[in-house]
């Protein structure tokens, strides 16, 4: 037992170099003063032609099969060729059973192959299963992984357990990234999604998200805010640069502006670009394109 108290008390001195002490009404009215102050100047042309290179194209459908996932793979490819003037999107995100139907149909650079694992979207599963989902993945042509944190442990104060596990997929990752979904929903105060956010990035998390899209409320621009702070002090502390993505509800362009607005304000230039900011969406992907183009596009 003293060393499960040792351990524990491992995670709350880890916390307690941070505020964690937020006010939800507090965090509201400063999302809510950065976006009527901020965002309307990041509406440009340039601005959404980076917010695509950042995009995550999505398809994780229980409908999903080789064909269909095929086909997903092939726009990308024909975006390079039909849109030679914009950058294409940052990364292509399915399923681990399709992580080499993606790298084999996949035919132009700079685009990554993400997948979800470790018993996405609930993270119900054994630990073992974790492990060897995600190495399966990284075998099949994965190059980044996308997990969701047992929100169960973290909410019943079980840190120790949420981390090793962190921990442990990390190092199955090697150098691959490992994003870090904390379903921000799910955890309702700032206070937890500050808490979880450290323990992430602390258990060795390359960029934490806000939601898998499975359960709602999905991302919200509170949520977005409170992570970024932590990202933010993160880095302050230990040097280390965490990335950030939003996912989930990301329903409209002003969505999108107000995450990379948020980023702006809060970590500054250093973040935007995406190697540090991601947006997990696929419907976003044909609204920006309309816009940078001025007229209705259905290319995805």
């Amino acid at each position: 037992m003293e060393n499960n108290e040792s351990t524990q008390s491992k995670y709350d001195a880890a916390l307690a170099k941070y505020n964690t002490n937020l006010n939800d009404t507090e965090v509201a009215a400063e999302v809510a003063r950065i976006i009527a102050e901020k965002v309307p100047a990041n509406n440009t042309p340039e601005v959404k032609k980076f917010l695509f290179n950042c995009i995550d194209l999505t398809t994780l459908n229980s409908t999903d099969s080789d064909e269909s996932v095929m086909k997903f793979t092939q726009k990308v490819n024909r975006f390079d060729e039909e849109f030679p003037d914009l950058k294409n999107v940052a990364a292509i995100c399915v399923y681990p059973n399709f992580a080499e139907v993606v790298k084999d149909t996949l035919e132009v650079e700079n685009v990554k192959i993400a997948c979800v694992s470790a018993g996405f979207p609930s993270s119900q599963t054994f630990i073992e299963v974790k492990v060897a989902e995600t190495a399966m993945a990284l075998m099949e042509g994965a190059d980044e992984i996308d997990i969701v944190i047992s929100v169960g442990k973290f909410l019943s104060g079980d840190y120790e357990t949420m981390c090793d596990e962190i921990q442990e997929l990390k190092a199955t990752c090697k150098e691959h990234h490992l994003k870090v979904i904390l379903e921000t929903g799910a955890l309702k105060t700032a206070a937890n999604i500050k808490k979880a956010s450290i323990l992430s990035m602390y258990a060795g998390a390359d960029f934490i998200k806000t939601s898998t899209g499975k359960q709602q409320p999905a991302a919200t621009p509170e949520a977005a805010y409170v992570m970024c702070q932590a990202i933010k002090e993160y880095h302050a502390l230990t040097g280390n640069k965490v990335g950030f993505k939003p996912a989930g509800g990301i329903n409209c362009v002003n969505d999108a502006l107000v995450y990379y607005t948020i980023v702006k304000e809060v970590l500054g230039e250093e973040w935007l670009n995406n190697e540090l900011f991601r947006l997990g969406t696929s419907r976003l992907a044909n609204l920006l394109l309309s816009e940078i183009k001025g007229e209705e596009m259905k290319f995805f």
